[in-house]
């Protein structure tokens, strides 16, 4: 099982970190071991000092699949949650400096807490689905697939070209803007269409 995540696929986001818009999706891993379920608390690490929140749409694939064709993608993905991509933002502009891979600002341990799915059938429009983040109760990002830079479809074929896709596999499909920091005491909650799906103390 792996997390392929998707970087700078809304505009707002991008332009809030001061990042170029892309031409072709941009995306990087996250291990198993980064997955965090069951709403479980998020333990701040000691090697960083500005964890920020990025509130995703994950997409769960559901069949192994490679060179996909833009017009099969659908039937390679079979729920949809929300997920949270915590960042190490310190850690990664040292990184980003230095021209150097930032994994370790992204693919660390419990990086990545992940809702439960909804069944694709019970989403009307895959390409109109709101989501977004409350950090201790007030609402900091707002999302809505509509505004990605690249859909589902345009995610599974692009990245299929590289990466064999496996069942169980998530995407994360990129963040909109209002990121932020963390603290110890804080609490997000992250919904789907008015659903209340993930909830991750931080510890």
């Amino acid at each position: 099982m792996k997390m392929i995540c998707i970087g700078r696929n809304y505009s707002e986001h991008a332009r809030e970190l001061n990042n170029p818009l892309p031409e072709t999706p941009v995306f990087f891993m996250k291990p198993e071991s980064a997955q965090l379920r069951n709403n479980m608390p998020f333990f701040y690490p000691a090697f960083s000092n500005d964890i920020q929140y990025e509130v995703e749409l994950v997409l769960h694939i559901s069949k192994v699949g490679k060179m996909i064709e833009p017009g099969f993608a659908h039937n390679y993905f079979d729920g949809i949650g929300v997920g949270i991509d915590f960042t190490a933002r310190d850690l990664q502009q040292k990184a980003k400096e230095k021209g150097l891979p930032w994994e370790m600002a992204k693919a660390f341990d419990f990086s990545a807490p992940v809702s439960k799915f909804i069944p694709v059938s019970e989403f009307n429009d895959l390409n109109n689905i709101r989501f977004g983040l409350d950090l201790n109760g007030k609402r900091v990002q707002d999302g809505n697939s509509s505004d990605m830079i690249f859909n589902f479809a345009s995610i599974i074929s692009y990245v299929s070209r590289f990466i064999t896709l496996k069942q169980n596999d998530y995407i994360f499909t990129g963040t909109p803007s209002g990121v932020g920091p963390v603290k110890i005491g804080d609490r997000l909650e992250a919904s789907l269409e008015g659903r209340k799906m993930l909830l991750c103390n931080i510890k």
